[in-house]
């Protein structure tokens, strides 16, 4: 088990990873003080393969466990979701002090999270992601939304968790779109950081790809912990913490273009490469960084294009509306080489169309 420690809000709390961690998790809550009731939010997916789990580990420290079980799916985190959510939180009879537990993707994390940062102005949150993009990407940081008008999480807080426990043992069931998935945020926080951790992803990709447990809490763990460390220097997203938008810029509008029909990592992937080819246009970075990064992407069976038939004017549409645009310009987090990014405003447009038009074809 590897265990790091984030400090946001005056809290510090903990994040556990390994395998075998969900078995722990009662014995978290009950080291963070809490007793009595604990609601667990999960989908029927989920739930399914963990629930019984989740259910002993809490009986076991003397909790008492309710579980709130909603559909799988993007379509979940929405308004009218937590809404529901709110309702059976009301009939559960919860209190400031009644911990919410997301147990499942990132969709259940951050429709969870923007549950407890709004219900009595903030209830205890733990996280127990259980996909690959949850464990080194959505459960950490604070930042919690649903999606409204084709928009992703552009209603949301910031609410930082009491723990986030990561059981990599779960990861053997996770079908193999959504682990690629998060092998994309994967690769980004390696591309902005810490070039060693690229090497070694460069070395040990099929390792990874085969899932090997060692290999497994490594790369969760050391991607986790750059996260963490990115937050802690910026947690309300005023300054660094920016670069952990790499990829996004385009990703999202491909991925609101796409009407959500492209995993988020796929389309952080597509936009890594082209915010890349940017770069690379303006003389900020050396074509072979764009060569090595799109490499490890395909090795990890990620896109690098954009789907054929894309509509582009769509994807531009959703860039100009994404929450990064500040005064009207769009902000992109551009590599000067692998392992550092950079943040500007002033790509021009026609460099933006031009990498669009062609992302269909450049591979």
């Amino acid at each position: 088990m590897r265990t790091t420690h984030v400090w946001c809000s005056g809290n510090l709390y903990r994040l556990s990873v390994g395998a075998g961690a969900l078995k722990l998790l009662g014995e978290e809550l009950d080291r963070l003080g809490f007793t009595g009731t604990v609601v667990v939010v999960t989908d029927e997916s989920v739930e399914a393969l963990y629930g019984r789990r989740v259910d002993a580990s809490l009986r076991d420290s003397g909790f008492r466990p309710a579980f709130v079980v909603i559909p799988p799916g993007e379509s979940q985190k929405s308004l009218d979701v937590a809404g529901m959510l709110y309702g059976r939180l009301n009939e559960l009879g919860a209190e400031r002090g009644t911990p919410l537990v997301a147990l499942g993707g990132g969709v259940v994390g951050d429709l969870t999270g923007f549950v407890a940062a709004t219900y009595f102005r903030g209830l205890p949150l733990v996280h127990a992601p259980t996909t690959l993009l949850a464990q080194v990407d959505s459960s950490i940081g604070g930042k919690v939304a649903v999606n409204h008008g084709m928009l992703k999480n552009n209603v949301g807080a910031f609410h930082q968790p009491s723990a986030i426990v990561s059981d990599t043992s779960v990861l053997a069931s996770l079908p193999e779109r959504e682990f690629r998935n998060g092998l994309a945020e994967i690769i980004k926080s390696a591309a902005i950081r810490d070039e060693g951790f690229f090497q070694y992803l460069e070395a040990e990709m099929d390792q990874v790809n085969r899932r090997e447990d060692s290999v497994l809490e490594k790369v969760v763990a050391v991607t986790a912990g750059i996260k963490s460390a990115v937050v802690q220097e910026d947690e309300r997203d005023q300054g660094i913490r920016n670069i952990l938008n790499y990829g996004h810029t385009v990703g999202h509008g491909v991925e609101s273009a796409s009407g959500f029909s492209l995993c988020h990592g796929e389309a952080v992937a597509v936009g890594m490469v082209a915010a890349a080819r940017m770069a690379a246009a303006m003389g900020l970075c050396e074509s072979t960084e764009v060569g090595r990064l799109r490499d490890l992407l395909l090795r990890a069976g990620l896109p690098v294009v954009m789907p054929e038939g894309m509509d582009l004017r769509a994807v531009a549409a959703a860039m100009s509306r994404d929450k990064k645009v500040l005064k009207g310009r769009l902000r992109f987090v551009l590599p000067t080489r692998i392992g550092e990014v950079i943040v500007r405003d002033d790509v021009p447009a026609q460099l933006v169309e031009e990498v669009l038009q062609t992302s269909h074809a450049i591979a």
